[in-house]
């Protein structure tokens, strides 16, 4: 029988479970979204150097936010790694592990900054870049890729962070590196008139300004537990193994985004260009879901580590339900929003129209998105890599082939950009989103994600 003091026991219990999950999340929020918040001051002020540059610029952005979005493993797996270990009781052994992880990030980074750079132009004129938009492409490219090793410590630095629960500083980081963007954007555009140039190369000292600020006291508490700084081959192997399925997840995700855009563009420009707007307040919003998961996986990957699996149990019940609920109230805002927010986006009637049917059919689906994306940040937690990238690209596949149906078949036969702009985001919502739902619902249930 369950007596009035249990429940209490029960309730707070709940309660600081809550308050945990907040305290985690909301930083973590802060530090997703660094990179798009630099990109967006990018706009801002290279916006009022011509039309060409502005363009070059979202050419050049969609690059590097590809190429540094496909990386996201190496905060993933880190922070599941250290959380593991710590829970376990292991701490130095932790620690160990996220040095390999910046190891890691740094060979990458790199790699991807020395390839992104020597092939700037063709991927620009890929992109459609020509004359004088493709040369502010390409000087903006070479800037800002050459920030990526800062960017992908910043990414590794963070998964350590997490899996110590020691968040705030990556608020703290992100904050720093956005006044320092900001204001080194204004004098290298504006006072030296730099140009393009100047943006890219703002963004990419930035970026290291704030990889430094969080790798450095990562290494002194490192340090202080006696952890080798040299790179350990061995750590350095163990983390690209961890970090391939999620690379593979993540390209999935990305490849079916893809796919949605090429689809929207099929439907008439009026239908991208609303799809454009709800996509890209779709993005800022997912950060806050995606906090969530993050909060959960830290916590989730701590009782594992410590092999508590009652407590993994309760805690997952818990984020499960702080996604349901937290996409609930986003939900219900982005709908509230989206009746007005074409305005923003575009003076055209049609367009401000598409915007808000595609943001109130979003914002239905929110709750489901919270749920599906919080139990997502527990797998990752409990390091069941392999099933969610088998799942995530059996579920893109399926995703990719309904909406090739869907264009050659179903919006032929409609009769308005209205209908097509609602059955797009059906599409996107119920077959990917409750698709990926489905298999993580399902996972959670058993046991052997635990083991």
């Amino acid at each position: 029988m369950t007596t009035q003091h249990d429940d209490i026991t029960a309730d707070g219990t709940r309660g600081a479970t809550a308050r945990r999950l907040a305290a985690l999340a909301i930083p973590t929020f802060g530090q997703l979204i660094a990179e798009p918040t630099f990109i967006l001051i990018d706009t801002a002020i290279v916006g009022h150097i011509g039309d060409a540059a502005l363009a070059g610029l979202s050419i050049g952005s969609t690059i590097i936010l590809t190429a540094v979005g496909l990386c996201i493993f190496l905060a993933y797996s880190t922070t599941a790694q250290v959380a593991h270990l710590l829970g376990a009781g292991r701490r130095r052994e932790g620690l160990q592990a996220g040095i390999d992880g910046l190891w890691l990030a740094l060979l990458i980074g790199v790699v991807l900054g020395v390839g992104l750079f020597a092939g700037a132009e063709p991927l620009c004129r890929a992109l459609g870049g020509q004359g004088a938009v493709l040369d502010q492409a390409v000087r903006y490219t070479r800037a800002v890729v050459l920030g990526a090793p800062g960017m992908l410590l910043v990414y590794a630095a963070n998964g350590i962070f997490r899996g110590l629960q020691k968040v705030r500083i990556t608020l703290v980081a992100a904050i720093a590196g956005a006044v320092v963007n900001t204001v080194l954007e204004l004098l290298f555009v504006l006072v030296f008139g730099w140009g393009i140039t100047g943006s890219g190369a703002a963004t990419l000292i930035a970026q290291w300004f704030m990889g430094l600020f969080l790798v450095v006291p990562a290494v002194l508490w490192s340090r202080a537990d006696g952890v080798s700084l040299r790179p350990q081959l061995a750590g350095i192997v163990a983390a690209g193994g961890d970090g391939l399925p999620l690379f593979i997840r993540t390209l999935a995700i990305r490849a079916t985004m893809v796919m949605t855009v090429a689809s929207a563009a099929r439907m008439g420009t009026h239908v991208l260009a609303g799809f454009q707007a709800v996509n890209s307040s779709w993005n800022f919003a997912m950060n806050v879901l995606d906090s969530v998961g993050i909060a959960g996986q830290t916590l989730v990957g701590a009782a594992l580590g410590a092999r508590d699996w009652r407590r993994a149990r309760s805690l997952t019940r818990a984020t499960g339900l702080a996604g349901l609920v937290v996409g609930t109230v986003l939900g219900l805002a982005f709908a509230l929003v989206g009746l007005f927010a074409g305005h923003f986006f575009s003076p055209s009637p049609a367009i401000q129209l598409l915007t808000a049917v595609g943001m109130v059919t979003m914002g239905l689906f929110f709750p489901l998105q919270g749920w599906m994306m919080a139990l997502d940040g527990i797998l990752i937690g409990a390091r069941d890599f392999r099933y969610l990238a088998a799942t995530c690209t059996a579920t893109a596949v399926v995703y990719i082939a309904a909406l090739f149906a869907v264009v050659r078949f179903v919006v032929p036969a409609l009769p308005n950009d209205l209908a097509r702009t609602a059955v797009l985001w059906l599409a996107f919502n119920i077959v990917l989103m409750g698709g990926r739902g489905l298999a993580n619902g399902l996972r959670a249930r058993g046991d052997a994600w635990m083991k």
